[in-house]
């Protein structure tokens, strides 16, 4: 049995942003109403791919829909977060890595989520994000992203050469800082 997100979840990634602000790119994990804004049309025994998973929010979201642990692919750089992932979600799949660097088998997930702070890295690195994530992905899947930002956290350029579009979906206020989610998926 899973065991609830604590207080503390807090304190470790305010811990995390200070030593590394660029990396984690948040003061705090992410409220469950964006948890539920990022898997709420993530239909129930999909495999399911996660980038940036940090404490586990939007994976324990993902469980109360009906994804089953076994097929949650996590995949976080983040060795304190991944030791805690791997004691929540013991069935998961957890590789801890960088996201850019994401051994793909191809077409094997039903969709994605995205945690990560793609508007503080270098377009090279989310090119690689996102190539990765693709081809893990099955044609028709799509990856949820959340930011901070006014718009997409991909740019329209880097968006038109991969193939793919971004749709603004939901803006949720009741997150630390408030935040806006975008399905994004290949074009055609």
């Amino acid at each position: 049995m899973n065991r609830p997100l604590h207080p503390s979840d807090h304190l470790l990634f305010f811990k995390s942003w200070l030593a590394k602000p660029f990396e984690t790119a948040a003061i705090a994990p992410s409220s469950r109403r964006l948890a539920e804004a990022m898997t709420a049309q993530i239909e129930p025994r999909s495999r399911v791919l996660e980038l940036g998973p940090g404490t586990g929010v939007f994976t324990r979201a993902l469980v109360e829909r009906g994804v089953a642990e076994r097929d949650l692919l996590l995949v976080e750089r983040n060795p304190v977060f991944a030791r805690l992932l791997a004691d929540r979600f013991p069935d998961a799949l957890i590789l801890t890595r960088d996201a850019a660097t994401l051994p793909a088998e191809a077409g094997a997930c039903d969709a994605a989520v995205s945690g990560l702070p793609l508007l503080s890295m270098p377009v090279p690195q989310v090119t690689r994000i996102l190539k990765g994530a693709f081809r893990t992905l099955k044609p028709d899947a799509p990856l949820w992203q959340f930011t901070y930002g006014p718009r997409c956290p991909v740019p329209q350029p880097l968006l038109r050469r991969l193939g793919l579009r971004a749709c603004h979906t939901r803006f949720v206020l009741l997150n630390l800082p408030p935040a806006s989610v975008y399905r994004i998926e290949r074009v055609g």
